[in-house]
């Protein structure tokens, strides 16, 4: 679903990727965590293209990322991503912010679209504020929403960039729960995330990075039991503990 081939990004002098390689097959739910400025949202924004990479190849479902004729817009219509701090429109109903995209870029009318949004706040326990602003929704309750909005657009895959790294924690598990039982329900995921339960109970794979490199790329079981390197070692007892 998505092959990551010697990625490699540099802002200026400062490279913040270094030959990344990794690949997330149909269903796989993969976490990428790692210490802060390892490069890990760098990675994961340039898998639909809202981050540039000067080497290597991204592909999505068999499309090329940076490729000159690939449509960035179709191309991110169908992948999913949730942001760290929400990005709902502040000046659009709730339900209006899940219809938005479905009508401008996938072309439904505007029923099949109210539908589509009613039917998804439902499935995020949001139906009852279809009709507020975000502005009136707690930062638990807009991750949800954003998520529900991803969700709307049909997406074969979603990226989760630190979904719940902006939130109180008793608002965390809310969004961790809609997560979960994304995952349960065969979603390709790749989230970026400090949450290790929420790696332990679903993920497939977590890749482990630091100063731009993927360091360890393992099976769950195995990178929780047996972290290879020296830096994950010492990432796993100050996170864990």
């Amino acid at each position: 679903m998505i092959s990551i081939e010697n990625v490699s990004k540099w802002y200026g002098q400062f490279q913040v990727l270094n030959a990344c390689s990794t690949a997330v097959r149909k269903g796989e739910v993969v976490v990428v965590c790692g210490p802060s400025g390892s490069g890990k949202s760098t990675l994961i924004k340039t898998v639909n293209g809202l981050e540039a990479f000067q080497q290597g190849e991204i592909r999505i479902g068999g499309t090329s990322v940076d490729a000159p004729n690939t449509d960035l817009s179709k191309l991110r219509s169908h992948v999913g991503m949730v942001f760290q701090h929400f990005e709902l429109f502040p000046h659009l109903s709730i339900l209006d912010n899940l219809t938005l995209a479905q009508l401008k870029v996938l072309g439904r009318n505007k029923d099949e679209a109210a539908d589509k949004g009613l039917r998804l706040l439902e499935r995020v326990g949001l139906k009852a504020h279809a009709g507020k602003f975000p502005i009136q929704l707690s930062g638990g309750q807009q991750q949800r929403v954003a998520i529900a909005r991803s969700l709307a657009m049909d997406p074969v895959a979603m990226l989760f960039d630190e979904p719940t790294s902006a939130l109180d924690p008793e608002m965390i598990n809310e969004v961790l729960d809609v997560m979960v039982e994304l995952a349960q329900e065969g979603m390709t995921m790749m989230c970026v995330t400090h949450e290790m339960g929420f790696a332990k109970k679903v993920a497939h794979r977590v890749i482990f990075m630091d100063h731009g490199q993927i360091v360890e790329d393992e099976r769950k079981d195995e990178f929780f039991a047996n972290p290879k390197s020296e830096r994950a070692r010492d990432f796993l007892a100050k996170i864990l503990h």
